[in-house]
């Protein structure tokens, strides 16, 4: 029995290590979002309308040393009351495999609309921010962060 049982994981082993190996080999690497990528998420989250810059503060290093944590502020001005607060907050990474790199979402309760994050960046690379008020107005931000060390294996 302990015979059958060896030669049974051996096999399970190598079935295993076969699949992974295909999976490996037929998997194309991740590719990076492009300016364009990010442009037609946001035109996808937002119907192309108008941005205005201002209101929103994206506060990030112009130089990384580690794209493995790169800190972020994002802080809005706004009321936050019933009739006028920010609904969402959503930043968008040039560089990364998924143009969108996460969405906030705030309610009156909230008091404020600003968080704290670190994010992964693997490359030098623009981030921008997209707010949302309950209003219907879009306020947006930019900021280049060069990465000498990338986060994604780099």
């Amino acid at each position: 029995m302990m015979l059958f049982e060896r030669a049974h994981s051996r096999r399970e082993a190598l079935r295993v290590a076969a699949i992974s190996a295909a999976v490996a080999a037929l998997t194309p690497q991740l590719a990076f979002a492009k300016s364009e990528d990010v442009k037609a998420e946001i035109d996808k989250l937002y119907g192309g309308k108008e941005m205005t810059a201002g209101k929103l503060k994206l506060d990030m290093p112009e130089i990384a040393e580690n794209g493995l944590v790169v800190p972020i502020n994002i802080e809005v001005e706004s009321p936050m009351t019933e009739a006028d607060y920010v609904k969402s907050v959503s930043v968008f990474a040039e560089g990364n495999p998924f143009p969108r790199v996460l969405t906030y979402h705030f309610t009156p309760a909230c008091g404020r609309a600003a968080a704290s994050l670190r994010m992964r960046l693997a490359q030098t690379q623009n981030v921008i921010a997209v707010a949302e008020t309950s209003t219907g107005q879009l306020y947006t931000a930019k900021s280049e962060v060069k990465v000498t060390i990338g986060g994604c294996g780099g």
